[in-house]
């Protein structure tokens, strides 16, 4: 038996990005919190190349030089700067302006310049900024000025122009184009469709877009987007399930997509032989069951990808394109990095099972059900995990968290509720607005359905979420309260209007397109807010944040606890004075796991 700090140690390798040289930069959480670490070749000794206390948010190398950017910001606060690691060590701080938000949006061809998007101008909206590779501080060009949520999608092949996505919702992109010499964007799709566009990516010709969306669909799609007319056509249909992510090299030629298959991933690899056609390679087996997070080395002779599973922690592999070319699976695929698992054999790892549930409108929900290796006489307590979002999707991916939980003879089950991403359109905006409490209805039908399985004990269920979760959870415990042994809500919305006034204000108007709009939707918002029913309360509750929480604000916690303690039920609270939305340092979590784990062995 294992304790519950050596399965919070269990390492993630992830991130990966080849240099112009092969060698391999990605994340390691060795240290307790992701720092950016190098090898030059797999099994090789890694390099640790920073040195902070705080999370590593991604890091980039130059496609010229033996140099990286990397983004971080301070205590969670999401105001992510950029740095410059060079090879001899050394690093420069590029943006440093802590107040403002930086999004990466790639280097130039040549690794002369980056591209980012930033709210320095107006905290609510995001700006285009171009910058040479030695700049530092504010000397970056502004090249477009937003009055939305943009992001930039990569530069064209021969530099002289940036694909821009804005986002109006989850559910809501509009693609265009700025071309640098003359500023004008050009607008790629209709005007009043609201539909999605993810992974937008240059053709290597520079005259189309490789994206997709689900335009005239239910689910996502891979697209072929005219660079000039926006005209669309398909490439490969997604079917029942969503294309995710796409990366076309454009040296080789090379595609990659994904498709998302009830959260496992299908990956697929091809070259471009026309504008519509594809010419597979033989698909290797990847490590894990959820991969994603692409990066073409030079010539686009090699990929790096991060993969994982609920049996197997995050690493970094690279995929042999020459091999596949001739058909040879077996040696293209190399795993680069080995994090450790804490002594823990991986053989003692519990793999879900896919499973689905009807709900109170006859309509199927899927879910992911964990028992434990040993279930006691009367069946085991069921911590029921619910993800946040909501336009998300619970996949099989590894934490252990869950793993110790299971080890502990827990059984964990994940709705997928609807409102989650994965499963198409029409799901997704089953919860919109008025409908949010039938995601809520979805949870109390997943108990009904567990209640009739022998390995779980009905009189044990704990209701446990972080963010949209956690109002999930606070919603679940206010609602119907009597079939809950606990609940813990971590970064959680307990009143949707207050949520909405006090949220980052580039984040408000995205946020009021799913929950509803404080001008329209007022008093609803307030009817189903947790806080507003929270007499209804029985179970004993845990609540967790983080003090520099720009999303959900910390006052979400303190209204909860405090509206919860007048209903005389136990309540713990733990707030992080250096974490925001979540708690991502090793040590916080040790601490706020450790004392979630001693209220659940206490009250469940």
């Amino acid at each position: 038996m294992y304790d519950l700090e050596r399965y919070l140690t269990i390492r993630q390798a992830y991130g990966g990005s080849l240099g112009p040289d092969g060698t391999l930069a990605f994340l390691l959480d060795t240290t307790g919190v992701p720092q950016v670490w190098t090898m030059t070749e797999p099994g090789a000794w890694p390099v640790q190349r920073t040195f902070y206390d705080e999370p590593v948010s991604f890091c980039s190398y130059s496609p010229e030089r033996s140099e990286l950017v990397f983004g971080m910001d301070e205590g969670g606060n999401e105001r992510q700067q950029f740095f410059r690691l060079d090879d001899d060590g050394s690093i420069t701080p590029l943006t440093n302006m802590p107040d403002a938000k930086h999004y990466w949006g790639g280097w130039s061809s040549d690794g002369e310049q980056f591209a980012f998007a930033s709210n320095r101008r107006e905290e609510s909206v995001f700006d285009i900024y171009i910058q040479d590779r030695d700049a530092t501080g504010d000397d970056a060009d502004l090249v477009f000025e937003g009055d939305g949520w943009f992001t930039v999608g990569g530069w064209s092949p021969d530099d002289d122009a940036l694909i821009l996505v804005e986002s109006h919702s989850g559910f809501d992109q509009d693609v265009s184009v700025l071309d640098l010499d003359t500023g004008e964007r050009r607008h790629l799709n209709p005007d009043d469709d609201e539909v999605r566009y993810r992974s937008p990516q240059w053709s290597p010709d520079g005259d189309a877009l490789y994206v997709a969306t689900d335009r005239g669909a239910d689910t996502l799609y891979l697209a072929r987007m005219d660079a000039q007319t926006g005209e669309l056509e398909t490439v490969r249909e997604g079917g029942d399930y969503n294309v995710g992510g796409v990366a076309v090299d454009e040296d080789s030629g090379l595609i990659v997509y994904s498709r998302n298959v009830d959260g496992y991933t299908e990956l697929t690899l091809g070259e471009l032989a026309g504008e519509t056609e594809i010419a597979e390679l033989p698909t290797p087996e990847i490590p894990g069951n959820v991969a994603g997070g692409i990066s073409f080395g030079p010539e686009g002779d090699r990929l790096a990808l991060s993969s994982n599973g609920r049996t197997l922690n995050n690493n970094v592999a690279v995929l042999d394109v020459a091999a596949l070319r001739e058909g040879d699976t077996d040696d293209a695929v190399t795993r680069w990095t080995n994090a450790s698992t804490a002594g823990i054999p991986r053989e003692t790892f519990v793999e879900p099972d896919l499973v689905s549930y009807e709900s109170f409108d006859g309509r199927e929900v899927p879910a992911f059900l964990s028992v434990p290796p040993e279930v006691p006489e009367g069946g085991a307590p069921v911590v029921v995990d619910i993800h946040g979002g909501p336009e998300s999707q619970r996949r099989p991916s590894f934490t252990g968290l869950t793993q110790y939980l299971l080890s502990q003879g827990y059984a964990v089950f994940e709705p997928n509720v609807r409102g989650s991403t994965g499963y198409g359109r029409s799901y997704t905006h089953l919860d919109d607005v008025e409908n949010r409490m039938d995601s809520v209805r979805d949870i109390e039908a997943a108990l009904d359905w567990l209640a009739e399985r022998e390995s779980v004990d009905p009189d044990r269920f704990v209701a446990k979420g972080g963010s949209y979760g956690g109002f999930m959870v606070l919603a679940a415990v206010t609602e119907f309260p009597e079939r809950w042994a606990a609940g813990v809500d971590i970064v959680g919305i307990a009143n949707f209007v207050t949520f909405l006034e006090n949220t980052g204000s580039w984040r408000r108007s995205l946020r009021e397109a799913e929950y509803g709009s404080l001008e329209d939707d007022r008093e609803f918002l307030e009817e189903i807010s947790p806080l507003n029913n929270i007499e209804n309360i029985e179970a004993p509750l845990f609540v967790l944040h983080g003090k520099n929480d720009p999303r959900v604000p910390v006052g979400e916690a303190e209204q909860i606890v405090e509206g919860a303690r007048e209903q005389g039920v136990p309540v713990e609270k733990l707030i992080f004075e250096d974490e925001g939305h979540g708690i991502s340092k090793l040590d916080n979590q040790i601490v706020a796991y450790s004392q979630v784990v001693d209220f659940l062995d206490e009250h469940v």
